[in-house]
């Protein structure tokens, strides 16, 4: 499917206009993603997320605390990332001590005092997960509602024009949701029957691959990773540290892995409050959560709450 173009990237005066139609011009344009070896998801096992509905005039207040695409960013060096090597001999003898959702130096909440909600999507890909989610964008557009996409690569293969032109939205920051969609685990751990990875070095390699091919795409290394099922250990997300970039969970989840209906989405979205991080999903057109999620969103914004980036 060929994405619709945001009516917010448009000159008509009404969102961030020139550069950013420049942008998508430019990207689009640009040679295809780079083939990635697609591999063989929170309480993500992996269903669905639906559907349409126009609603203009709704605005919202939007807190950017990630870059939008207008300010300059700050040219600071970036920091050498450690080879494949470098990360096993370091971690590979580490034990690790925790499993689950909250390992330690994973982002759950926003920290103080942020006002804002953070929305996350996952964009997972593989068999029965490499859709795309128009109405959820377009929900998220019109109401010019920030948004943080985790893209994993088996997804980015099967829809590189849609990933060009996400990238090339400044009102999303794309971030990393791995190579193969494994949990992060240094031990060979298992989430909802899916195994992680092995080892520190199946860790990197969970890790490095998408983050080079989104690098190529958006011109930056990703800033965030969630892995499959948003499973990691301690000594895993020590890696991540290592190389550079933050790992991400939430404290609501929104669709169950894209399983709720879009009366539970609209139920469970609604609960968040300042601070939260809400997981969602982007690859499902035909399940619950573009309907569930505007009907939410909408009450929120009513309610004067406002959504931001994540840190």
């Amino acid at each position: 499917m060929e994405p619709q173009v945001p009516r917010h990237m448009s000159q008509d005066g009404k969102g961030p206009g020139r550069r950013a139609v420049l942008l998508a011009a430019v990207l689009t344009m640009s040679s295809a993603v780079p083939d990635l070896q697609p591999h063989p998801k929170h309480q993500v096992r992996g269903s669905d997320t639906p559907a349409p509905d126009d609603a203009a005039g709704t605005s919202s207040t939007v807190l950017h605390s990630g870059p939008d695409g207008d300010a300059p960013a700050p040219n600071t060096p970036a920091a050498p990332v450690p080879s494949r090597a470098r990360i096993v001999d370091t971690y590979g003898k580490h034990p690790a001590r925790y499993w689950g959702l909250e390992a330690p130096g994973v982002l759950t909440r926003l920290p103080p005092p942020s006002q804002g909600i953070a929305l996350t999507f996952d964009f997972c890909g593989g068999p029965g997960g490499s859709g795309y989610d128009q109405a959820l964008l377009d929900t998220l557009r019109q109401r010019h509602i920030p948004a943080t996409l985790f893209l994993n690569s088996r997804w980015i293969n099967a829809n590189p024009a849609a990933t060009r032109q996400l990238a090339a939205d400044p009102l999303f920051e794309v971030a990393n949701h791995g190579t193969s969609h494994k949990p992060l685990s240094t031990t060979g751990n298992t989430a909802y029957g899916i195994p992680g990875t092995r080892n520190a070095g199946e860790v990197y390699d969970e890790v490095m691959p998408n983050d080079d091919a989104l690098a190529g795409i958006t011109g930056k290394r990703p800033r965030y990773f969630r892995p499959g099922t948003a499973y990691m250990d301690d000594v895993a997300t020590d890696i991540l540290g290592a190389l550079g970039v933050k790992p991400v969970g939430f404290s609501i989840n929104g669709d169950g892995g894209a399983t709720y209906p879009a009366a539970v989405v609209a139920r469970e979205v609604g609960k968040a409050r300042a601070g939260d991080v809400v997981i969602c999903h982007g690859n499902h057109p035909n399940g619950g959560t573009a309907e569930g999620l505007k009907q939410a969103v909408d009450k929120l914004l009513a309610a004067g709450m406002s959504f931001a980036h994540l840190p």
